[in-house]
């Protein structure tokens, strides 16, 4: 079992670790290009890709989506508890406990853990905490001066977007795609995890830890606490099989990176945020085996 959990474990380490030392030796890395390549071409081919490839129906999806929503609120509402007792700026804090990395880290997982499938299913909760983290959390942590609005209108052409849009009437009208589409999609959606998690390591790399105490809390919380919640939302609403395991992955992932960019941008305690990025994968790695040999073995 523990060559099984190594397995799963290994390409998301070493691609990541990839990133690491590469940022640690000074070799200039494009962050922002790679990321926008990613974003922007990598993962909507990727959408696409899996949807066209494994055949999941739209109640699976349209149940993953709503029980990893909700799984969603719950630990919104925990944390809005959470920041206020401690009386800390809620605009600064409350977005890394909400939005969990289920694209760099979160798909390459449920990849492994589970193969196409796994992936497949992962898509549905990445769906949701994108639409969530460009609307809500946009909300959350930009001064109200007009400019939420506009970004919102932006959303809606975002390539991520109408990719989604895509895989929904590929799943409902069980369309198919061209070959040549088809081939393409394959080619520059391949990119896709590995930039993912190589960018991950990069990242990691160039953050440093501050207030340990606070910064471990806030991690466990959202590593820990959101797997909880997630095992929990699945017995609640008797979801069992790889769909629980997906549910419990996506929520048991440490805070986003993007969180940090956002919080750069809007300046909302930039520093803090990224120790908890950081602090947070740190507790997922030591984590996540033990859950997925619980998940498995249950």
């Amino acid at each position: 079992m523990l060559n099984d959990l190594f397995a799963v474990m290994a390409p998301t380490l070493v691609g990541t670790l990839i990133g690491w030392i590469w940022a640690k030796k000074s070799i200039p890395f494009p962050a922002d290009f790679v990321s926008k390549l990613v974003m922007y071409i990598g993962t909507p081919c990727l959408f696409m890709s899996v949807m066209s490839q494994v055949h999941v129906s739209v109640d699976e999806v349209g149940k993953m989506a709503g029980a990893f929503a909700l799984s969603l609120g719950i630990m919104a509402l925990i944390s809005v508890i959470i920041i206020r007792l401690m009386g800390l700026d809620m605009r600064a804090y409350l977005p890394p406990l909400i939005f969990p990395n289920n694209g760099n880290m979160g798909l390459p997982i449920c990849l492994f853990a589970i193969g196409q499938e796994g992936l497949a299913l992962a898509l549905a909760p990445f769906m949701v905490m994108v639409l969530a983290q460009f609307t809500l959390g946009l909300f959350i942590v930009a001064p109200n001066d007009g400019s939420v609005w506009r970004r919102c209108r932006n959303i809606i052409l975002h390539p991520i977007i109408i990719s989604m849009v895509i895989s929904v009437l590929l799943l409902t009208q069980y369309w198919t795609l061209p070959r040549w589409i088809s081939n393409t999609v394959d080619v520059m959606g391949g990119f896709a995890i590995p930039l993912m998690m190589i960018t991950l390591g990069v990242s990691l790399a160039r953050f440093r830890l501050t207030l340990w105490a606070k910064t471990l809390f806030f991690s466990v919380l959202r590593v820990i606490g959101g797997a909880a919640i997630g095992i929990l939302i699945c017995k609640w609403l008797n979801i069992t099989g790889n769909e629980e395991i997906v549910i419990t992955l996506q929520m048991a992932m440490p805070m986003a990176v993007m969180n940090y960019v956002i919080a750069l941008e809007y300046d909302r305690k930039a520093d803090e945020v990224a120790a908890m990025v950081l602090m947070s994968t740190l507790v997922g790695f030591a984590f996540l085996p033990f859950l997925i040999y619980w998940l498995k073995m249950a």
